[in-house]
């Protein structure tokens, strides 16, 4: 699989995924325990909510820029 594919579909998956991530970040921000966190504990839930999307994302990333067989550095 060339680059160019790879590239390709790793950015109709990231597009996914965050939408996906984002539509369980809102509800697991509106979840009840969230809700009655004291105001520092809601903004260290909101910030990691807002910062963990990336983790898995960046495998995929990495995959995306991989090198093809017989491409020179």
């Amino acid at each position: 699989m060339t680059k160019r594919t790879r590239k390709l579909i790793g950015a109709f998956v990231i597009v996914i995924y965050v939408v996906v991530y984002a539509l369980v970040a809102m509800a697991l921000a509106q979840a009840r325990f969230v809700q009655e966190a004291p105001g520092f504990v809601q903004g260290l839930i909101y910030a990691a909510l807002g910062l963990c999307w990336i983790i898995p994302v960046m495998p995929l990333i990495a995959w995306m820029e991989r090198k093809d067989p017989g491409e020179d550095a």
